[in-house]
């Protein structure tokens, strides 16, 4: 290693002038005159390409993160689920296979590694009637999303921390906020499989086989947005309503529990002006395709395939599934096909969304459980890219240097 000139360093360094002399005043670039020329510097080296090459090494860290957040490489070690094969499997088991024959309460058992699961919560009170309104009924002026919201926030607001609990006091804690959950949506507890529950609050008896496939099908999703969101909350040792109540509000927003609604809202423009008509003007105004493609399954989203196979297509889904490949190449995801399902079974309007919650809570419960055990607060760093910082501080150091770039700074 011999010695360079400034302007070979700063090459190496890739910075502005004002930085080099920052670093030769702190020590960390060793520094000495030019014998050639007294006026010139001449910079160590090895200090410098050190210190370019932990750049270049922060550099490349940062880009592996940032792009690890936006569906990249997975940012958490769990046992719990993984899309792999263009399948999708729960501890090792393909869901699609599970939701064959399965129950959520099954799944819950699976993912939460525990014996038994119940998720009807307190007894119905003696006299009441089995039979449950619709959820959509029009003497019912509350949104369920938010009786799902009120029942979770309740216990939020009152449960204790889950730091420091035994695993098995917290499934148990676990069981009891789901329970509540569900109770929110179809009412006091009951110990019926919750499909039919739902078939029953719904009044579409014939449908609990399909609902109880989409639960199974919903219930995990490896790192997905809410699941993050849930996994953060408890970290801090919150406790496991609050993890669910963080992952329900991630949940509600149009980009994931909401999507569905995009596939209706596409229905509706193609029943107007037609299918491919509809398909073609979101392509050429560069909107996106609600109810089509995924990421993770560039053959084809398996759960939707599973879905839209148990049902009865309704032909408007079947001009629009058409005209989507046709024209954009992609197929049906999970939102199309619970769309698809709500329209063929004659759900409620917003069964999409409810669905989705009440399974994928189970898949936030066993996150929760997972990241408790590890007992490590989810803390990323952030990558600063707004004004620069100690800019005046650096500048004073070699307020002298500035505009002189061989000068030694000592």
């Amino acid at each position: 290693m011999g010695w360079l000139t400034a302007a070979e360093a700063l090459k190496v360094l890739g910075v502005r002038p004002q930085t080099l002399y920052a670093n030769v005043s702190r020590g960390r670039i060793r520094a000495k005159p030019d014998p050639k020329e007294a006026r010139r510097g001449l910079y160590h080296e090895g200090d410098v390409r050190k210190i370019a090459r932990s750049r270049a090494g922060a550099r490349k860290a940062e880009r592996v993160a940032a792009a690890a957040i936006e569906w990249g490489d997975p940012i958490l070690p769990s046992g719990i689920s993984t899309v792999a094969q263009g399948r999708l499997w729960y501890r090792g088991l393909d869901a699609v296979e599970l939701a064959e024959e399965q129950t959520l309460e099954d799944v819950a058992i699976l993912l939460w590694q525990c014996g038994t699961v119940s998720f009807a919560g307190e007894p119905r009170p003696a006299g009441t009637s089995r039979s449950m309104r619709p959820l959509d009924d029009s003497s019912n002026s509350t949104p369920v999303l938010s009786k799902m919201f009120t029942a979770v926030a309740d216990r939020a607001g009152r449960d204790p921390p889950s730091h420091g609990c035994a695993p098995a006091v917290l499934r148990g804690e676990g069981a009891r906020v789901m329970a509540a959950l569900v109770g929110s949506v179809v009412g006091p507890g009951e110990e019926r499989p919750l499909h039919e529950r739902l078939a029953a609050a719904w009044r579409c008896r014939r449908a609990g086989d399909v609902l109880r496939r989409a639960l199974v099908l919903l219930a995990d999703h490896e790192l997905n947005a809410s699941t993050f969101a849930v996994r953060v909350a408890v970290s801090t040792g919150a406790s496991l309503a609050s993890g669910v109540l963080a992952g329900l509000a991630t949940l509600s927003g149009p980009l994931h529990g909401r999507a569905a609604a995009g596939a209706v809202e596409l229905v509706r423009a193609g029943r107007q002006h037609g299918m491919q008509a509809a398909v073609r003007e979101r392509l050429t105004c560069g909107r996106e395709l609600s109810g089509f493609g995924h990421p993770l399954y560039p053959e084809g989203d398996v759960r939707a395939h599973a879905l839209l196979r148990a049902i009865d297509i309704p032909a408007e889904y079947r001009e629009l599934r058409a005209a989507a490949e046709e024209l954009a190449g992609e197929r049906p995801n999970i939102d199309f096909a619970l769309a698809a399902m709500t329209s063929c079974c004659r759900l409620p309007p917003d069964a999409p969304l409810v669905l989705f919650a009440l399974a994928r809570t189970v898949g936030w419960l066993a996150h929760a459980l997972e990241q408790i055990s590890g007992g490590h607060l989810i803390r990323p760093r952030a990558r600063y890219v707004g004004p620069a910082v100690g800019a005046g501080n650096e500048s004073n150091e070699a307020t002298a240097a500035i505009g002189r770039p061989d000068r030694v700074i000592p």
